[in-house]
């Protein structure tokens, strides 16, 4: 790239062409015959990158409609383009398939923008800060909440301060006596709340140990205010109470409006289609309102959780391309574990920093087997969040009986283990030999890098965490996206961490798992596609698909790999409509 200004110019067609400038057009290249009918859109003067082996590389994409017509030289495409085209000059940037956000929480997107925000915090006391100043705004018995702190990332924490490793909760109640705080972990797999959220939950030192889940006690056997796995649930009775004080139309204008900021923010990191992990069906009805009021213009493919399934309720409530392929429900989510970072990830040995624990089983096997089983003969995939090792098999360990169970089903059935993050190496050739799809996030892997390691033992984090190669040799799908809002929600920077593996400190790691460019390309759009059952109508710019596209400032697939993350979104286009222009 050179160090000019960038601009990307859109325009229309000012003029029609004359009959002598049209006939020498249509002699330039391969350019169709003068009796085409100009296109809707044309984009040109540029790369586009197609993840389609037919045309790899072009210059131009012709679009009518929401469908893509053409991909070819610049002069086949600007013979379509006439007095009403939507042009798009690309002068030199790339245009690719629309990113496809491969697992995510939609809703929680919406959420964390109108909540504290503390993915970028690195102390507690940045924490009890930010918690301090939305106390000064907010009338008493107000509920603050937030999202994205992590124990591992506090440069103020030590003994004095912690058990076993995670904060307590005194700094924080300290400045909020008289609101009750409530702070999800950046994984989602614990949640932290002030002295007054415990005392609306009814949290004492005598409050039970729930199944799959913990309660930190200290020392002298009262809760430190942070609760693990599905102890965060008991968490749910502050909130309630203080919900209950909202009115329904509040509560109905809130999601709403949490809604129409997650679309916004996803479709500016250049996402066109995102792939929900786990909405209840009251969301989803929403989801279609959203649709139906252009609300939501983002296409969604939404895993159904929190349900009561079974053939009834999936027969009745498969959906697929609502909206003109706007909204999809046709998977079933599950979870059998937590995370590493909240030691909730379930392990075949013990935690190498904390050798009293493997982590908990979140979720009943034999449910998730039933459920499995209700989803492959109604026409569902099955999802299952599994992170640790002794998850992961046993999650496979019930894909292969199910699969087995339905032989005519078995071979498009595309179950998915969400996550995949360590894998014992028995277990790894099992997703290619079962066609189970591996459906990761690249920027898990930097991300929790500093702290994989101390977790797993040097050994196991080698041979089994974030093993992309292996997958891959495995015969495995393996699919890319940011498990937002877990992180950012943003492909640029999964995409590097999947091409460089390296955490902040600029450390690899170990980077021979690392994908080449065109495999993490691929991992983002047609992967995840093939991961929906949509790569007939997304996932590659192909004439007949669905005209998702995202245009970069910079070509990822070529600059120096220390430029991608700089690489801004210029434009998101979801069925040849430009809804995002920065």
């Amino acid at each position: 790239m050179t160090d000019r200004p960038f601009s990307i110019r859109i325009r229309r067609s000012l003029l029609p062409l004359s009959a002598a400038a049209l006939a020498l057009v249509l002699n330039i290249g391969c350019a169709p015959a003068s009796d085409v009918p100009p296109a809707d859109m044309v984009i040109h003067n540029g790369k586009v990158v197609t993840v389609d082996d037919s045309v790899p590389e072009a210059q131009g994409i012709v679009i009518n409609g929401d469908r893509i017509e053409l991909v070819g030289s610049n002069a086949e495409v600007e013979a379509y383009i006439g007095p009403d085209t939507e042009v798009i000059d690309l002068d030199g940037a790339l245009a690719i398939p629309g990113f496809i956000e491969g697992h995510g929480h939609f809703m929680g997107i919406g959420s964390n923008v109108l909540n504290l925000d503390l993915l970028d915090t690195t102390s507690w006391q940045g924490v009890a800060d930010m918690v301090a100043a939305a106390v000064a705004e907010a009338e008493s018995g107000e509920l603050i909440e937030g999202r994205g702190w992590h124990q591992e990332r506090m440069s103020d924490l030590d003994d004095s301060n912690t058990v076993r490793g995670f904060p307590t909760h005194d700094e924080i109640s300290a400045v909020s006596r008289e609101n009750p705080v409530i702070l999800r972990h950046a994984s989602g797999h614990a949640t932290f709340g002030n002295a007054y959220a415990m005392e609306l939950a009814g949290v004492t030192g005598n409050t039970d140990q729930p199944q799959g889940g913990e309660i930190i006690m200290g020392p002298d056997g009262e809760p430190i205010g942070v609760f693990v796995e599905r102890a965060s649930s008991i968490l749910g009775r502050a909130t309630a109470n203080v919900e209950n004080r909202m009115s329904d139309e509040d509560r109905a204008a809130r999601t709403w409006r949490e809604m129409e900021l997650a679309s916004q923010e996803v479709l500016r990191n250049g996402i066109t289609s995102f792939q929900d992990a786990g909405s209840g069906w009251n969301t989803i009805e929403m989801f279609k309102r959203g649709v139906d009021a252009d609300a939501l213009q983002v296409r969604l493919w939404v895993m159904a959780r929190n349900e009561r399934f079974d053939a009834e309720w999936l027969q009745a409530n498969l959906l697929i391309g609502y909206g003109n392929n706007m909204l999809t429900v046709r998977a079933i989510k599950m979870a059998i574990d937590g995370a590493l970072g909240s030691r909730g990830a379930w392990l075949l040995e013990p935690y190498s920093d904390e050798l009293t624990s493997s982590g908990h089983n979140t979720g009943n096997p034999a449910e998730i087997e039933a459920t499995a089983n209700l989803a492959i003969e109604n026409g569902y995939q099955m999802c299952v969040h599994a992170i640790g090792d002794r998850a992961n098999r046993e999650v496979l360990d019930i894909f292969e009986r199910v699969l087995e169970a339905h032989p005519e089903q078995a071979a498009d059935a595309r179950f998915r283990i969400e996550h995949s993050q360590h894998l014992h190496p028995d277990d790894v050739p099992r997703f290619g030999e079962l066609g189970v799809i591996a459906a990761m996030q690249g920027v898990h892997c930097t991300s929790d890098a500093p702290w994989v390691k101390p977790r797993l033992g040097a050994e196991r984090a080698e041979w089994g965490a974030y093993v992309w190669q292996d997958l891959m040799r495995s015969g495995a799908v393996v699919t890319n996206g940011t498990d937002a809002p877990v992180e950012r929600v943003d492909p640029i920077a999964s995409f590097y961490s999947t091409v460089t593996r390296k955490d902040a400190s600029g450390e690899a790691f170990y980077p021979e798992q690392a994908m080449s460019r065109e495999e993490a390309l691929r991992s983002y759009t047609i992967n995840n596609a093939f991961a929906a059952h949509e790569e007939d109508i997304k996932g590659s710019i192909t004439p007949g698909k669905l005209a998702d596209i995202t245009i970069l400032d910079q070509d990822i697939m070529m600059v120096p790999e220390e430029q991608i993350k700089d690489t801004n979104v210029l434009y998101t286009i979801v069925g040849g409509r430009v809804v995002y222009q920065r």
